[in-house]
């Protein structure tokens, strides 16, 4: 493979990278809507905002269903991280209204 064919090829898989990102952030921020809703739920409830078996839930809903090549470990960590920063999103918003 020449290196014009493989900066081509690259350029185009950069491309596609771009648009995956550009998807996934508008998706992260209908899942923190849902959350922000899901905060005024559990505020005017008196509810904790983290729920360790939802959360277990949610790792098993994921990696069942995760159909690779993203390994069920990685898929996990990611979710980790995902319900980390929601739970902050919950928190704040109980407190700015609190």
């Amino acid at each position: 493979m020449s290196e014009n064919t493989a900066e081509l090829e690259l350029a185009k898989c950069r491309a596609r990278i771009d648009d995956v990102d550009l998807r996934l952030v508008a998706l992260l921020n209908e899942r923190t809507l849902t959350v922000q809703e899901i905060g005024r739920i559990k505020q005017s409830a008196s509810l904790p905002v983290y729920e360790p078996k939802r959360e277990d839930l949610v790792y098993q809903n994921v990696t069942a269903n995760n159909p690779g090549p993203l390994p069920n470990d990685a898929v996990r960590r990611v979710f980790e991280r995902i319900m980390d920063e929601m739970r902050k999103v919950q928190r704040d918003r109980m407190e700015n209204n609190a």
